[in-house]
């Protein structure tokens, strides 16, 4: 199977090792973790090594959770959570508001947001080069009539990373026993996620 090419993958063909590591947020009831068992799914499909590592925080509904994952070109042992991500994926708008979802936040890194806001409406932090915003609550509520936001942001993941396609993360998707119409909705959330984000490359 082809791998990712690119700058975000230059190791695969320089010969170095690329191990990205992606801190993903939410609330419980959004699909945090199922997210990052999908995307975890989808980088193995892509040929390259991933793991997903449980989640931290009460799962409780409404309350902040966060899911880890690793993604490279060689095997990963590291299971631990991860402190330093190079990739953070925030899937509820209003999560920010209590969590520092940038903590430790590796330079360079990329961003991926749930927001409806601008650009400019948004206080981006110095370690972050791209940016990726999503209206992912506002396709939610017509895709599912209501705000479950994990596959509409994996899309969004896809568009501002380059890591992943859209063929890989509905590979991924169906491999989580999702069905019927539950199924047919998400892959359609995963392209609308893609097609409607705004990426922003930042100097």
């Amino acid at each position: 199977m082809p791998r990712p090419q690119g700058a975000r993958w230059a190791g695969l063909t320089s010969g170095e090792a690329v191990i990205h590591e992606i801190r993903i947020h939410g609330r419980g009831g959004q699909g945090t973790v199922i997210a990052s068992k999908i995307l975890a799914k989808a980088f193995v499909e892509e040929g390259l090594y991933a793991t997903a590592i449980p989640s931290f925080g009460f799962e409780r509904r409404g309350a902040p959770v966060s899911a880890f994952l690793r993604c490279g070109d060689t095997e990963i042992r590291a299971v631990t959570n991860i402190y330093h991500p190079d990739i953070i994926i925030c899937i509820d708008p209003t999560v920010s508001r209590t969590v520092d979802i940038f903590r430790g936040m590796q330079p360079n890194g990329i961003w991926v947001q749930a927001t409806s806001k601008d650009r400019d409406e948004l206080d981006v932090p110095e370690t972050v080069r791209t940016l990726g915003l999503c209206d992912a609550v506002g396709i939610a509520r017509q895709v599912f009539d209501r705000p479950i936001t994990n596959s509409i942001m994996l899309g969004a993941f896809a568009r501002a990373s380059g890591l992943v396609s859209i063929d890989t993360l509905q590979e991924g998707l169906r491999s989580t026993g999702v069905r019927d119409a539950g199924l047919e909705q998400n892959l359609r959330a995963i392209e609308r996620g893609y097609a409607e984000t705004t990426v922003h490359h930042i100097t």
